[in-house]
């Protein structure tokens, strides 16, 4: 897994990289763990454009992916490590002893014939899933749960870990790629590893064409509007918005409060994210 570059032909390609795609072991995806992913073009059900920026792109299949890993105590053979479009970290196939097939997040160093397991005893090894109560203090782990049984929700794009730094009472506390320090339900399941596709922060775009690819389209600043459309639209000339930067329907950008009033999940938040502190664990 690396960055390759190329000779710089044409203006974009000066500039652009791509992954080298070292770690993929097979091109095309396992049809049975397939579905057909409808675009929407941002729009809601009434036809609305309620996310912005978002139209055309490559056509692409879903991947099922198991986030919860329950299958407990029935060894799996990597079979294969695919990409995956429809996310930034690589994907592992794996063929489970009784014949069933699925799809799981590929951690760092996961290698094809490698067995992963998950349960509730199983040994702390690379892409082995078991609760937070019996991980070891200081390991990497990733796909992390919230609530038990359902599913890792935390800690899912490429090169990402999170680290588990003590244990109290019946909560474990967990540093986040943030920089932010939780209490998770011991009960809760994690993966042991950092995900792979580390250097996919690295890659360079290098021209728009490629956004048009992934099916993002061009963003038009709000001071360059109409006052009908934007908050920061109008004036004469060139102008600053005359107010804090917004979204178009008037969320503030930088520094505005957007927790709600009723949510609860601050209480498990022992130290807050830093910014900048994203990858130093």
């Amino acid at each position: 897994m690396g960055i390759k570059y190329y000779k710089p032909v044409t203006p974009g390609r000066r500039f652009a990289s791509v992954s080298d795609f070292s770690e993929i072991t097979k091109t095309k995806p396992e049809k049975s763990l397939i579905e057909p992913l409808r675009k929407t073009g941002g729009r809601n059900t009434e036809g609305k454009v309620t996310a912005e920026h978002i139209g055309g792109g490559s056509r692409r299949h879903y991947r099922i992916i198991d986030f919860k890993r329950r299958k407990d105590n029935i060894p799996a053979r990597v079979a294969s490590v695919e990409y995956d479009p429809n996310r930034s970290a690589r994907i592992a196939l794996l063929n489970y002893a009784d014949g069933e097939k699925r799809y799981i997040l590929a951690p760092d160093n996961l290698r094809v014939g490698q067995t992963v397991v998950s349960g509730d005893k199983v040994e702390p090894e690379v892409g082995n899933c078991m609760p937070l109560k019996n991980i070891p203090l200081g390991m990497d782990v990733h796909n992390v749960e919230l609530r038990a049984g359902q599913g890792g929700h935390l800690v899912r794009s490429a090169g990402s870990a999170a680290k588990l730094l003590a244990k109290e009472g019946s909560y474990a506390h967990v540093i986040l790629p943030s920089g932010e320090v939780r209490k998770i339900f011991d009960g809760c399941r994690a993966t042991i590893g950092q995900l792979g596709n580390t250097d996919h922060s690295n890659i360079r775009i290098g021209k728009a064409g490629r956004n048009r690819w992934k099916g993002i389209r061009p963003r038009v600043r709000g001071v360059a509007q109409n006052p009908v459309a934007h908050p920061l639209g109008g004036g004469e000339g060139r102008s600053g918005g005359g107010r804090h930067p917004c979204s178009r329907t008037g969320l503030l950008a930088k520094g505005g409060k957007t927790r709600k009033k009723k949510a609860i999940s601050g209480k498990f938040i022992i130290r807050r994210r830093r910014i900048g502190a994203r990858g130093n664990l």
